[in-house]
């Protein structure tokens, strides 16, 4: 006979109020994939799972199964993630990377990977001189992991080698790029992309770093305002057209940062 309880380990992606004192948690594991499941008495001051159930937290949980909701009888947890919490800018792209993998993660569905990349990405978040750079960053392996990896070094229609790469250097040159082809294009087939926008060489060479390079590794850059708005454009528009919806989550950055500057 099947045990009724076991043990997961688990990252928040969201919480939701239920019922006087209850909180409903969505949470990723790396064997049981995405759950859905309760927290009795989580919103009570009293409570002693409250502070090991916050969002984005990375938590050791024991669980009993029920009928509609598998349920929280213990919750220990590993990495709290303060600087989240703690720091508005930061806090919002926690937020957005939850939304993101939430939309890519499968119910009842292994999934190491993905919980290993949720795990590296809110550390990167926390220690990251830039939060935005970090989440490019997880969005670029995010996409890797999830088979949508942007072509980025020649034609993703042809094959051909880039006019941006044959230009002299320091050129003012720019590249297509096209969410729908997956990635660059040259520029005869830049004619038959109908989502296909420039996408200027230093916003480019920053998204090839961002398939290659470590974290540490870009914190060491100086990435000017308008290279990041373009990169992170030309990989917003790659989710967009990938889930075939935007996230709520970005406006809720954009007002943050709106509200900082």
């Amino acid at each position: 006979m099947a045990s009724r309880t076991y043990q997961t380990d688990a990252i928040v992606l969201r919480r939701d109020d239920y019922g006087e004192a209850d909180r409903l948690l969505t949470v990723l594991t790396p064997g049981l994939g995405k759950l859905r499941v309760m927290a009795k008495g989580a919103r009570k001051m009293t409570s002693r799972k409250a502070g090991h159930v916050e969002l984005f937290t990375e938590v050791r949980l024991m669980l009993a199964r029920g009928r509609t909701f598998d349920i929280v009888t213990q919750a220990e947890a590993i990495a709290t993630h303060r600087a989240l919490r703690e720091d508005l800018r930061r806090g919002s792209y926690a937020h957005y990377l939850a939304e993101l993998t939430d939309q890519f993660a499968q119910e009842q569905a292994e999934d190491a990977a993905l919980y290993d990349l949720l795990s590296n990405g809110l550390v990167w978040l926390c220690d990251a001189r830039d939060p935005a750079l970090a989440a490019r960053l997880f969005e670029m392996r995010l996409l890797s992991l999830s088979g949508y990896r942007p072509q980025l070094m020649r034609c993703a229609r042809t094959g051909e080698p880039l006019e941006v790469d044959q230009a002299a250097e320091g050129a003012d040159v720019a590249t297509a790029y096209s969410p729908a082809e997956g990635g660059t294009l040259c520029a005869r087939a830049a004619l038959l992309a109908r989502d296909g926008f420039a996408l200027p060489r230093s916003a480019l060479m920053l998204l090839r770093v961002l398939q290659t390079r470590e974290l540490d590794q870009l914190d060491a850059l100086d990435v000017p305002e308008a290279v990041g708005d373009q990169v992170e454009r030309a990989l917003r528009r790659t989710f967009v057209y990938t889930l075939e919806r935007a996230l709520k989550s970005t406006r809720f950055i954009r007002q943050v940062e709106g509200a900082e500057s």
